[in-house]
């Protein structure tokens, strides 16, 4: 385990951070920072996408209660000002420098790292390959999924309480319908080809 070589070196605690929402039209990206106990670390945790919504959000309230977690959402402003690539990153960054403990080391799930006052290890696959990695992608999965049911509620016609704004059937068909809401990212190619062919007021 990644962790266990970074304690053996010294470098703890050991935060594991990890995204959810890159990809996406609508919507914040999230991302979670987490350092966990290692005397009480919730057991299952694994890559959110391999996880039932159920066992998700079980996970998520023991991890809440067990460990240091903290998530960031990046909102859709920043994601077409600064593109979702840096948008994701200093939410990242922005939920290391939240946690109530500063982590001496960061685990970082992808091939890039945030700027961050400790040493960082980018992980590819790192959801699968280290349990603080998993427990932030388990947090980031079900915050930013809590955020788009209620989005669902404020915006019914486009239902994002199930597509999560990401580009199936029902959100083009919502949104050749409808037009774009303001929670929608028009730096996105297909937004972007919506906006551009809506006719001028």
């Amino acid at each position: 385990m990644h962790e266990m070589r970074l304690a053996a070196e010294g470098t703890v605690p050991v935060a594991g951070v990890d995204e959810a929402g890159r990809g996406p039209w609508a919507g914040p990206v999230v991302a979670a920072a987490v350092v966990l106990d290692p005397r009480n670390i919730p057991e299952g945790l694994d890559d959110s996408k391999r996880l039932t919504a159920q066992r998700r959000e079980a996970l998520f309230e023991e991890i809440m209660a067990r460990a240091h977690a903290v998530a960031v959402e990046a909102p859709v402003e920043r994601i077409d000002r600064d593109n979702i690539h840096q948008a994701t990153l200093w939410a990242m960054a922005e939920a290391c420098r939240a946690l109530p403990v500063a982590p001496a080391s960061a685990l970082i799930d992808g091939r890039h790292c945030p700027p961050l006052p400790c040493q960082t290890h980018a992980l590819i696959g790192g959801d699968g390959l280290s349990l603080s990695i998993a427990a932030a992608s388990i947090v980031a999965k079900v915050t930013r999924d809590r955020l788009m049911v209620a989005l669902g509620r404020d915006y019914p016609e486009y239902g994002f309480e199930r597509h999560k704004g990401y580009g199936t059937p029902e959100h083009r068909m919502a949104l050749d319908r409808l037009g774009p809401t303001p929670h929608h990212r028009r730096s996105f190619a297909p937004i972007r080809a919506l906006v551009e062919r809506a006719p001028a007021d």
